[in-house]
């Protein structure tokens, strides 16, 4: 199960199968600071690795280009504790709000969009 706030959507909790994967099988997940709001990264995620972030309270992703399933500091020490995981209106993107402990960033900044904007 995927937890959601009482009374931001009427569907209470989902199921992870009822979760919009593409067809890779994964699903977007843009992780925030809980209280702040502040975005902190974007990750992917296949059904195990919401699973495992649903059980654990740790965000865990899997990575594209390692074929493999990460956890969120488990090497830098920059651990995110999972406090809820939403999901939106068409179910194929979660918002996974986080504590996090230190930066977000594999570059070391608080937040992965740090690096700049684009101009029009």
């Amino acid at each position: 199960m995927v937890r959601t706030v009482a009374g931001i959507g009427d569907n209470g909790r989902v199921n992870i199968d009822e979760l919009t994967f593409d067809a890779a099988g994964l699903i977007p997940a843009v992780v925030q600071q809980y209280d702040t709001r502040e975005v902190l990264m974007v990750g992917w995620m296949n059904a195990e690795a919401v699973r495992r972030t649903a059980a654990t309270g740790r965000s865990t992703f899997w990575s594209r280009s390692r074929q493999e399933y990460w956890v969120k500091g488990e090497t830098s020490g920059h651990r995110q504790h999972v406090k809820q995981v939403l999901v939106d209106c068409d179910a194929d993107t979660l918002l996974v709000l986080v504590d996090q402990e230190g930066p977000a960033c594999h570059t070391g900044t608080r937040s992965c969009f740090e690096h700049g904007e684009i101009k029009a």
